[in-house]
């Protein structure tokens, strides 16, 4: 008897189920409706631009975040095996439309819903020689099709924790999708174990590919010179990806410190956020993109309106406060430690192991409320070595954590 035939049919039910909500969400969600619409296209784009003449290697991240995970080594196969085409695959708009036009892939497009009929019209569109699956990228019958096609499949900066359903119970026969990896590059030794006590040892732990590519955010970092006047010779306090809690609790303090200068990119860009932050801070504020290297040298906070600069402001800052922990969960801090300097985070920050791991390393530091903010803040600024040594601290972890994409690529056969 088949022991994949029950979780099979659930699964399947599951599936239609999930594409009949969507079918439904796509009337009154702008996003959904794109991500519905592109998944229609995806058979159109193969068709069109696959050459059948090539061997294509697949990569496939569910959003930008897991496609950042992914770029070091697209690259470094771009780069070192161009007789290699690159299929790029997004599961959500805010992967694919911030990366439809990414100059590494050949093509670049969604993957449509994991049905069978999708999987197989799209592994018959394409046929993969390879293919990469990055974090937490489990499609039931894309794989088991992969698989029964013998094309190598790695997973790549995966993590596994007790409480998901491969290592419950009741989860045991789902747990089979994992068997159609050819091999697990995994990020810690803890996911090495759990996946051994299901009986998957084609496991190395090679850590997380996300520091080799803040390392090389960091080699192309930009030169803006707008925050180069504002910066001038003071000492300048960088937060990233802020929300409203996270602005309640720094801008007050902030704003007492005439020593220090503030930048802020908040996560979310819109009028209303923009104007909210603008009432709080009590010094002259100024926007990036409105003005002028002689403006911004006058003012207090520079607040960053556009995207993409983030990581190349950090540059310019002495410490940095990364946003979204007194929400779902904080943003990348890896893309502040790498400048070498300490980095503040609210505390939901549990789910993320490299902010649990820079604490430990005294790079890292969780703050509760905005006593807890002042006193960490007032520290720093009194105790220059502490400063210092806190900053050296975050950037050597970073350093000492990179090397994920050779191991990678020193197993896997190319």
């Amino acid at each position: 008897m088949d022991s994949r035939k029950p979780i099979s049919v659930v699964y399947q039910v599951a599936i239609y189920i999930y594409l009949l909500g969507v079918a439904v969400a796509s009337a009154f969600s702008k996003k959904v409706r794109t991500m519905w619409k592109g998944e229609h296209e995806a058979l159109g784009i193969l068709k069109k631009n696959v050459n059948p003449n090539h061997q294509y290697i697949w990569f496939h991240a569910a959003s930008l975040g897991e496609f950042e995970q992914g770029r070091p080594l697209i690259e470094r196969i771009r780069s070192e095996y161009p007789e290699y085409k690159i299929l790029l695959t997004f599961f959500s708009p805010s992967g694919y439309e911030v990366r439809k036009n990414y100059e590494y892939a050949d093509i670049v497009c969604y993957l449509p819903i994991d049905t069978i009929r999708n999987a197989r019209r799209f592994l018959r569109a394409v046929h993969p020689c390879m293919a990469f699956f990055i974090k937490y990228e489990f499609w039931y019958n894309y794989l088991h099709i992969l698989k029964h096609r013998n094309v190598p499949v790695y997973s790549v900066s995966s993590i596994f924790r007790e409480h998901q359903i491969f290592f419950r119970w009741y989860g045991k026969s789902y747990a089979g999708v994992l068997r159609c990896f050819t091999h697990f590059f995994v990020q810690n030794e803890k996911s090495k174990h759990l996946l051994h006590t299901i009986g998957i040892d084609t496991v190395d732990v090679v850590g997380d590919t996300r520091f080799d590519r803040v390392l090389q955010i960091k080699e192309k970092a930009q030169q803006l010179p707008i925050v180069e006047a504002f910066k001038a010779d003071k000492k300048v306090f960088v937060a990233g990806s802020s929300w409203a809690p996270d602005e309640d609790i720094f801008i007050p303090f902030m704003n007492e410190c005439k020593d220090w200068k503030m930048i802020i990119a908040p996560h979310v860009i819109n009028e209303e956020h923009l104007k909210r932050i603008e009432e709080k801070c009590k010094g002259k504020t100024v926007r990036y993109t409105a003005t002028t290297p002689e403006e911004a040298a006058q003012a207090q906070c520079l607040l960053i309106d556009c995207y993409g600069l983030l990581s190349s402001v950090y540059h310019y800052g002495e410490v940095a406060y990364v946003g979204g922990g007194f929400g779902v969960g904080i943003h990348n801090v890896l893309e502040a430690a790498v400048w070498k300097m300490p980095v503040l985070f609210g505390p939901n920050h549990q789910r993320f192991q490299e902010a649990q791991e820079l604490i430990k390393a005294k790079g890292g530091f969780e703050i509760t409320d905005s006593s807890s903010f002042a006193r960490m803040m007032q520290q720093f600024m009194a105790q220059q070595e502490y400063l210092r040594l806190s900053g050296e601290a975050a950037g050597s972890y970073v350093e000492s954590k990179t090397g994920a994409t050779h191991k990678i690529l020193k197993q896997i056969n190319l």
